[in-house]
């Protein structure tokens, strides 16, 4: 077999027997540093296996000698930063929620903590910048179907609204005019027309001079003569430019014949008394919050 060896004479290297369309290979060894380094990683991969979690089971990994995971490390570190918060959310806890903006430090790291709250609980509904969209309201402005003070916010975030299991949530009910018979459809299209008139979106013509009648007699035991709302009963304001559902003549038609009936849920029961504070003070800091409660007047009045 010696015979059979064919050596490379500019390298001195053996040159293997195979090739391919006229290219041969020599028999280069591996560099012996490549080769340690290489034996190296088996070793490690091995000593990994056996300290940290590595094979797969049915229902877990294997734990390893160390007992490391990354959930307990996470753990660690999540027990860790409540130790160190701690103390200021028992001070949020200790402050009453009408004297919590009077004290800007607690009041700002209140802010904080509700606005990292927000973030996982409540951009589903009212988006990531709190603009809501139709049938969420909009968290920035300064309509308030319950009040926009503090107290107000954090009562409506801990008990919801319109939650059947909860006796204590804000519960307010408008008729359905149209499908219960309530209102003619000749009725309902002069109603829209007054409520369109008293929101400045056109002049008061025949049909709205009607629906004044029809509003009077139906709708203003909540909204008000005028349309101004009751934050008591949670019935909206008419007669500005801001709408939940819409304020254009069908989705206005639509609610009145329809009814809304949106629900919000009760926070209560899912997150703890802290954590609901901290998210009315970020609400409260949105730019609408109200400094105290506020009873709307009606125009004129």
């Amino acid at each position: 077999m010696a015979e059979d060896k064919r050596i490379d004479a500019a390298t001195g290297t053996e040159i293997k027997l195979h090739e391919w369309d006229g290219i041969q290979e020599l028999d280069t060894p591996l560099p012996r540093w490549w080769l340690w380094t290489f034996y190296a990683t088996i070793l490690f991969a091995i000593g990994y296996m056996v300290a940290y979690p590595a094979w797969p089971m049915i229902d877990r990994a294997t734990a390893g000698l160390l007992g490391w995971s990354s959930r307990g490390a996470l753990d660690k570190e999540l027990a860790a930063r409540e130790q160190q918060i701690a103390p200021i959310r028992q001070a949020i806890a200790e402050t009453s929620v009408t004297v919590l903006p009077q004290r800007p430090q607690l009041m700002q790291a209140a802010i904080e903590g509700g606005r990292a709250a927000f973030r996982v609980h409540c951009v589903q509904c009212h988006g990531s910048g709190a603009a809501g969209s139709k049938g969420y309201p909009n968290l920035n402005d300064d309509d308030w179907l319950w009040g926009g003070d503090i107290a107000a916010i954090e009562k409506t975030i801990a008990d919801g609204v319109r939650n059947p299991d909860h006796q204590a949530t804000r519960q307010s009910l408008m008729p359905a005019f149209g499908k219960d018979q309530l209102l003619t459809a000749a009725q309902v299209d002069d109603v829209v027309a007054h409520v369109r008139a008293i929101s400045g979106q056109h002049r008061a013509n025949a049909a709205s001079r009607r629906g004044a009648k029809v509003f009077a007699d139906n709708c203003a035991v909540c909204h008000g003569p005028a349309g101004a709302g009751d934050r008591t009963v949670g019935a909206p304001n008419l007669a500005d430019a801001i709408w939940l559902y819409g304020g254009d003549a069908d989705s206005i038609r639509d609610t009145v014949w329809n009814s809304r009936r949106g629900v919000m849920p009760r926070w209560d029961d899912k997150l703890d008394k802290v954590t609901v504070r901290m998210l009315a003070a970020y609400v409260h800091s949105l730019g609408g919050g109200e400094t105290k409660p506020e009873t709307r007047a009606e125009p004129g009045g």
